[in-house]
């Protein structure tokens, strides 16, 4: 498979970006989680760079298992946890991480 960029994953996948994008500005979040299933993972990258270049902030990508949204990862050091290919779904960590 080859790389695609995040105009072509745009083109086939609404990922909500823009949604995306005014809440790290809102929230002033410097330190992201990116979290995909499996059939979006292969374009993790493309998406973490577009998040990235767009707001200035550190974006991660969760590599390991996503069984849905209710498999929220664990991870200390970031400000925001996004997960992606999911319906919405209410959901606080309670320890301060939003989840979007």
């Amino acid at each position: 498979m080859s790389i695609k960029t995040f105009e072509e994953v745009s083109e086939n996948y609404d990922l909500e970006i823009d949604r995306v994008i005014d809440v790290i500005r809102r929230e002033k979040v410097k330190r992201i989680l990116l979290q995909f299933p499996e059939g979006l993972k292969p374009y993790a990258q493309s998406v973490c760079d577009e998040v990235s270049s767009r707001c200035g902030c550190d974006c991660f990508i969760w590599m390991d298992s996503c069984f849905g949204a209710c498999d929220v990862p664990i991870v200390n050091g970031v400000d925001l946890v996004v997960q992606f290919g999911h319906s919405n779904w209410s959901y606080s960590k309670g320890d301060g991480v939003e989840v979007v």
